[in-house]
């Protein structure tokens, strides 16, 4: 048994050493395909430009009688205005350039936020593509003297770059442009 586990060991001494395969992944960020040259840590974190951005935006709104229904709750147009407006501005401070909404997905109005109360919005980049990203919007509704909080709002929207004259444009365009990484 030790002479055919010798003869074995003789074998494997010819296999040349392992050599990772080219493995081609995409940009956590800007979606591109990137060769897999480096370690797997500086793949994923290959677009220092889209990591230095900031993906996160975060705005307080009072509920005034002017934005309330009969029932004295926020007003669900008003509602949805209100996350849109913050998925715009989260869109735009992270794209650097002009969006547009081009859908609204799952809107969700979990409890009616009352007169009084403060609304904190909070968009967040869930995705993004080449012209296009998905911003996660949530609304935190806060009643003042007891500083109680809960989730009241919620939807998810997708704002697309666009250029002067209204067509999709990259937003990525230096993270694209890296020929570090960029697939054969």
């Amino acid at each position: 048994m030790f002479a055919s586990f010798a003869k074995a060991g003789r074998s494997l001494r010819n296999i040349p050493p392992f050599q990772p395969f080219r493995t081609i992944l995409q940009c956590v960020y800007c979606e591109v395909p990137r060769r897999a040259e480096r370690p797997m840590k500086q793949v994923v974190d290959c677009c220092s430009l889209a990591a230095s951005r900031q993906r996160e935006t975060v705005f307080v709104e009072m509920v005034f009688p002017d934005q309330a229904n009969h029932y004295g709750t926020l007003y669900g147009g008003n509602a949805l205005s209100l996350l849109g407006k913050a998925a715009f501005v989260t869109a735009t401070r992270f794209a650097r350039c002009a969006v547009v909404m081009a859908a609204s997905e799952r809107v969700e109005f979990q409890v009616p936020v009352k007169l009084g109360q403060m609304l904190e919005l909070t968009g967040r980049i869930a995705r993004i593509g080449r012209s296009s990203m998905t911003v996660e919007v949530t609304g935190v509704a806060e009643t003042l003297p007891g500083g109680a909080r809960i989730n009241a709002l919620q939807g998810r929207f997708e704002m697309v770059a666009v250029d002067g004259e209204g067509r999709p444009r990259t937003i990525l365009d230096e993270c694209e442009a890296s020929s570090d990484y960029l697939a054969a």
